[in-house]
């Protein structure tokens, strides 16, 4: 039986960075992966390329169709006037989603992962114990055991959902044909994402959301300024609403969307994509047989990612708490951490993790919301500046509803920040810089920003919460000191 440090089951970011770190660091490491799929470079040989969900469902090719929404967009509402140009041909468009995925995949490749030292075994990996894992009828032993394995679309129990048809972010980038009609199952980021860049690559698109805003992780006014923008550009968003059943009539989805109220209404559709959550990939994974404890929605682990056997550990996806691919690579170096040194075991900041919902506008946000302070009981504080008294946004376009707001404790100390503008991901790094280290909020406020820049408006949310601490009994002393000064 081979034996390994590491033994890593799933070929997504988190598992590529495990095994590339392991290797490394100076550790054999077996990487099990059920799912590479053939691309080829545009400047090299075909490859064998893994990833998981990022690089085969997830960012990559949805990150690369959001690009060419946008220039469609972008021609739709040029200066030129150009006019509506219709509904895009969407063959090229998935091919040029494809031609990034082949851009990127020799990076999360079986062939460079086999020539950094790693041992890729092509399967499914299954436990046999806390310490071996079985592959093709071959058993490979672990000091350590990392599950890596990603979530997938949860598909909801809707009558009629499967006879029709229906497609997911794993078969939507599949399609060549542009649909006519969309009909998007969930308002969260994929939901939203997906059913922006179909409409303005000329679908008619209804998102149907079963919270009483789209994207109800983010407070509510900053979620309006997205839901305003969404049906500015023609989607129909139904709020506490959800899909009670399916049927097809003469060549078309009929979806009946009953709201909270108890009203309903039929939608006819050509396809329907189902983003209304995602469940984690422990099936097959022998997690039983090993006595690694789980659930419905994640293998459970505690901050340093181990399970309740101490010799496995899970990250990403499949043990959350957060879907997201930074976070997956995040956890990736807290196990590799936690197994190959001798220090004190590491632990997840869960409180400083960013996250983005790529839209236009993007929203972007760290630590506690607004809402989630109020609910919490937690003492705080909340400033806010509009980009519509940003310069640079005032030249770009892109101040309109846009703002940043900022949520503080009593000392000034940053306990979570939300940006809604197209470039809100890019700004949220400085805040998220501040928040993990311990910065006030005012010193956002003495960073001297470049003018004109988008990054200004730190400093104007600084400054709103600077204007508090001047009371009319400081101004006073203020005037009076003025007076004196001037004699």
């Amino acid at each position: 039986m081979e034996r390994y440090n590491l033994v890593v089951i799933g070929g997504g970011s988190g598992g590529l960075v495990v095994a590339a770190g392991g290797v490394g660091l100076g550790a054999r490491v077996a990487l099990v992966e059920k799912h590479a799929l053939p691309f080829t470079p545009p400047d090299g040989p075909p490859v064998q390329g893994m990833g998981g969900d990022c690089l085969q469902y997830g960012c990559v090719p949805s990150k690369a169709l959001l690009a060419a929404a946008k220039a469609a967009h972008a021609a739709r509402f040029g200066i030129r006037g150009a006019g509506d140009p219709g509904p895009q041909d969407l063959g090229p468009v998935m091919e040029r989603v494809r031609a990034a995925q082949a851009a990127i995949a020799p990076n999360d490749s079986v062939e460079r992962f086999t020539g950094l030292g790693v041992d890729v075994l092509l399967g499914a990996g299954r436990l046999k114990s806390p310490h071996e894992v079985e592959v093709n009828g071959t058993t490979v032993w672990g000091r350590n055991v990392v599950v890596a394995t990603g979530s997938r679309a949860r598909i909801p129990d809707v009558p009629g959902l499967a006879d029709s048809g229906f497609l997911t972010n794993e078969s939507i980038f599949d399609l060549r044909v542009l649909p006519k009609r969309l009909l998007v199952m969930g308002g969260g980021p994929i939901g939203v994402e997906l059913g922006q860049a179909f409409r303005r690559l000329g679908s008619e698109v209804t998102i149907v959301s079963s919270s009483a805003h789209v994207c109800p992780k983010e407070d509510a006014d900053v979620a309006a300024v997205l839901a305003a923008a969404l049906r500015d550009e023609g989607v129909v968003v139904h709020d506490d609403a959800r899909a009670s059943s399916v049927a097809v009539r003469g060549g078309a989805r009929v979806v009946a969307v009953t709201r909270k109220d108890g009203t309903s209404v039929d939608v006819e559709t050509d396809a329907i994509l189902v983003a209304a959550g995602r469940r984690p990939n422990v099936e097959g994974l022998g997690l039983e047989a090993a006595g690694v404890a789980f659930s419905e929605k994640a293998i459970l682990a505690d901050a340093k990612c181990r399970t309740n056997v101490p010799s496995v550990w899970a990250i990403g996806d499949v043990a959350g708490p957060y879907l997201f691919t930074h976070w997956a690579g995040y956890q990736a170096g807290i196990v590799l951490r936690n197994t190959l040194s001798p220090i004190a075991l590491a632990k997840c900041d869960v409180e400083n993790t960013p996250w983005v919902t790529y839209t236009d506008p993007e929203i972007a946000r760290v630590g506690l919301s607004e809402e989630d302070a109020k609910a919490q009981g937690v003492p705080h504080r909340v400033f806010q500046a509009a980009f519509a008294h940003n310069d640079r946004a005032i030249c770009d376009g892109t101040g309109g509803a846009n703002f940043a707001k900022v949520v503080i404790d009593p000392k000034g100390r940053i306990l979570g920040a939300a940006i809604v503008h197209p470039h809100a991901g890019d700004l949220l790094g400085e805040v998220v810089l501040a928040k993990k280290n311990g910065l006030p909020l005012s010193a956002l406020g003495s960073v001297i920003h470049p003018y004109p820049s988008l990054s200004e408006i730190h400093g104007a949310v600084a400054r709103e919460a600077l204007k508090t601490s001047l009371t009319p009994g400081r101004k006073a002393l203020l005037v009076k000191l003025a007076a004196f000064l001037r004699r």
